[in-house]
C-alpha cells in the first residue's frame, strides 16, 4: 500500500510525522480540507507532470492554479499532466493520494512559492484517504525541492 511507502520514507529520514488516515476520501483538495477541518489553501496539492525529457512533481497550495505563461517560461514547455497509469507507475501513489514522499522512482520536485505564506501544509500521504502535516521548511528539506513561481 502506498501509505506504507510514505510511512517508511518518514522513518528512514528519522522524522516523526504521523500519517492521518480517514474513513472518508481525501482525494480532492476540497475533500481533504473538509476531513481535516482546514481551508483548502492549506492542502499541499501535488501534480505529476511531464516535461520533454523527464517527469516532475509540482507541489502547490491547494487553491493555486498553474499560470501557463510562467510555467512555460520556466520549464520551456507547456504543462502536461501524466495520466493515471503513468502517475501510479512513476510515484507509486494513486491519483488523489499523490505526494512527494515515498516515491517509486526519484523525481525532481518543485515547490511553488504559493506555499511559502504558510507555516505548515497538509499533503496527501500516499493514499486516497490520508494526509500528513508538515512545516514548509520540513517539506523543502525532505523533498530537496526547488522553489519556483509558476502558479496564480
Amino acid at each position: 500500500m502506498s501509505a506504507d511507502s510514505v510511512r517508511r520514507f518518514f522513518q528512514d529520514k528519522g522524522q516523526v510525522n504521523d500519517i492521518i488516515e480517514f474513513e472518508e476520501s481525501t482525494a480532492t483538495v476540497q475533500l481533504a480540507a473538509n476531513a481535516l477541518g482546514v481551508e483548502p489553501e492549506l492542502i499541499a496539492k501535488t501534480m505529476a507532470l511531464k516535461l520533454k525529457d523527464r517527469n516532475i512533481l509540482l507541489v502547490t497550495k491547494g487553491d493555486a492554479r498553474i499560470d501557463n505563461r510562467r510555467y512555460k517560461d520556466y520549464f520551456k514547455t507547456k504543462a502536461k499532466m501524466l495520466n493515471s497509469e503513468e502517475v501510479s507507475a512513476v510515484t507509486g501513489h494513486p491519483i488523489g493520494g499523490v505526494c512527494p514522499f515515498g516515491l517509486n522512482e526519484p523525481l525532481d520536485i518543485y515547490l511553488d512559492l504559493s506555499l511559502k505564506q504558510f507555516e505548515y501544509v497538509y499533503p496527501a500521504a500516499g493514499s486516497k484517504n490520508s494526509a500528513v502535516k508538515v512545516s514548509i521548511n520540513q517539506l523543502e528539506e525532505l523533498t530537496g525541492g526547488s522553489w519556483v513561481d509558476v502558479c496564480k
